[in-house]
């Protein structure tokens, strides 16, 4: 592999065997060398495509960063794809590492930001926050700075946003929205909804990909209106509450939801009244 350009004594630019510019991470991989000296492979610990649009953005960002700060970032994102089995937008490449460097800084100057969804992303999103804790444990252990579990948190939803491949601005929204959707069906039939119940589980789980469709602005397509009209009768009074559900997205997110997604719903809310109501 030839250099093609030096971001800074640790990361470099570099084509690999198909012609694609890749990103090369090592310590002091990029140390006195120039465009066009071949790499040193031994000082190789991580080699990674971004897309095109998002190279020269990265390339800027970390030029100056300190190295143990993108090294962590990189290790945080190799530990939440292996943990989640998921696709992460590479784009977290650029927001995350971009968070946690301004993060331990502000740390360092004592300025501590409160993270106002802890509560709601501790509680839908598990495994996500279960992540960011263990990003603050390292940075905690390679620094010795202390972050927040506010910070935690924050990561948590940059890792929610890679996940759903959208706007961190819309993800961060996310967390109080499920918060908000079973709140509806709590007040429509005055019900306290058992969360130790499976069904509880399954529905929570399936507002995170309906949420997502909704960042995405994606939906489905109805492949069985006569299922839905089933449903509409059979279940009138949970139908009336999904159709709740539906008039708080357009107003809260601008997003229709389909006749087939009002069906989904329906049914989990079914699901959940005939648990809540039978102990």
């Amino acid at each position: 592999m030839q250099i093609l350009r030096v971001i800074n004594n640790n990361v470099i630019s570099s084509l690999d065997d198909e012609k694609r510019e890749v990103v090369v991470m090592g310590k002091g991989v990029g140390f006195q060398k120039k465009a066009g000296d071949l790499v040193d492979a031994s000082r190789i610990e991580k080699i990674f495509q971004l897309p095109k649009e998002h190279t020269n953005q990265y390339e800027r960002l970390v030029s100056d960063m300190p190295y143990e700060h993108i090294k962590m970032a990189e290790e945080i994102i190799q530990y939440a794809a292996r943990t989640l089995k998921r696709h992460l937008n590479k784009n977290i490449y650029i927001t995350l590492t971009d968070h946690l460097d301004c993060a331990i800084e502000r740390q360092k100057q004592g300025t501590v930001f409160q993270n106002a969804l802890l509560w709601e992303i501790r509680k839908f999103y598990e495994e996500e926050f279960q992540i960011g804790c263990r990003a603050v444990a390292l940075v905690k252990e390679k620094t010795g700075v202390e972050l927040s579990e506010d910070e935690a948190g924050f990561i948590a939803l940059h890792i929610v946003n890679a996940e759903m491949d959208g706007d961190i601005r819309k993800a961060g929204t996310v967390p109080e929205m499920i918060k908000d959707i079973l709140n509806i069906v709590r007040y429509t039939f005055n019900v306290e909804i058992d969360e130790s119940e499976l069904s509880y589980e399954r529905f929570v789980t399936h507002l995170k990909f309906f949420l997502q469709r909704a960042v995405q602005n994606a939906s489905y397509d109805n492949e069985d209106p006569e299922l839905d009209e089933i449903i509409r009768t059979r279940y009138p009074k949970e139908y009336a509450c999904a159709d709740k559900i539906r008039t708080y997205m357009k107003k809260r997110m601008k997003y229709e939801v389909e006749e087939e997604e009002l069906t989904y719903l329906t049914m989990h809310i079914a699901r959940i009244i005939r648990r809540n109501s039978s102990d």
